[in-house]
């Protein structure tokens, strides 16, 4: 195996990933994100102890135990550019020897889920409800910079897709992926299911108009009224679909839940969002210590 060189894989002074600041006994096989710093300690006093705690810039990590399990929470900061960092040295914690930089001969697989915030773009997914993105559908181009292969299931939807968005002409090329079904199977009661779309900003790139013109002033109907078979887009946020496509391609286990704060359609937006989030997380921890 060839040795990465120290340019390509940054280690700090304490031989922890540079961003993350971890070092892999300080990191659980199941690894939840979060966008928001302050989030992480309204995961972590879910866990019955916590082992770890670490901070680099928008970066903070618990580390503990629910029951005997062992589990990670982890702030991501917002957006695909910050999630690129984030799976790629989550992936370097558990694929790759810190002190020979050469690539382990056995792969591990994590099991990375994603507790949000996103706008719903279906009037009958209401505020204050919960989706579990089954697939992740990028318009953000991260992907677009690794090598993706796609099935022939996920190319003919995003052909689909592209047709009736006409996005390909205004800002490059879409991608999508799945999650794992492994995971999915466990949000099925209480959420709504769908493909969530993930942009690369929160006012232009989701059709906000405040001061200025948008290129495209109809794509969030045609996200709306988009429809391939049983599947349509049921929100929109700005992490998931670099999750799933990130994690198909390093061989994790991925899945997006996320509380929906905004209805676009109805343009609504919760009068508590906090407490729609408080009530995903104690359902996701009771749906970790039961399932996972």
């Amino acid at each position: 195996m060839p040795r990465i060189a120290e340019s390509e894989l940054i280690l700090n002074e304490r031989g922890a990933v540079y961003h993350l600041n971890l070092r892999p006994e300080e990191l659980a096989p199941t690894v939840i994100t979060v966008g928001d710093p302050d989030r992480v300690g309204e995961v972590s006093k879910y866990f019955d102890s916590i082992e770890y705690k670490q901070q680099h810039r928008e970066f903070i990590s618990h580390t503990g135990r629910v029951g005997n399990k062992r589990i990670t929470v982890l702030s991501s900061g917002i957006g695909p550019d910050n999630i690129d960092i984030v799976m790629n040295e989550l992936d370097a914690l558990v694929n790759i020897d810190l002190e020979t930089r050469e690539i382990k001969p056995q792969l591990n697989s994590l099991q990375i889920i994603r507790i949000g915030t996103s706008g719903s773009l279906q009037p009958d997914i209401p505020v204050d409800s919960f989706v579990a993105s089954t697939h992740g559908l990028g318009v953000d181009n991260l992907l677009n910079f690794y090598r993706l292969e796609q099935n022939s299931e996920e190319q003919l939807l995003l052909q689909s897709f592209i047709t009736h968005t006409q996005i390909h002409s205004q800002v490059g090329n879409p991608y999508i992926n799945s999650a794992a079904p492994s995971l999915l199977k466990h949000f099925v009661a209480n959420f709504h299911q769908g493909i969530t779309v993930t942009c690369p900003g929160f006012y232009g790139p989701q059709g906000r108009v405040l001061r200025l013109g948008l290129s495209n002033p109809h794509f969030v109907n045609r996200l709306t009224d988009f429809r391939y078979g049983q599947h349509r887009i049921s929100n929109f946020e700005m992490e998931t679909s670099a999750i799933y496509g990130l994690g198909k391609l390093m061989g994790h286990q991925c899945l997006a839940v996320n509380a929906i704060v905004a209805n676009r359609v109805r343009q609504e937006f919760s009068k508590d969002g906090k407490a729609a989030v408080e009530k995903l997380i104690q359902q996701f921890i009771q749906t970790f210590s039961d399932h996972f």
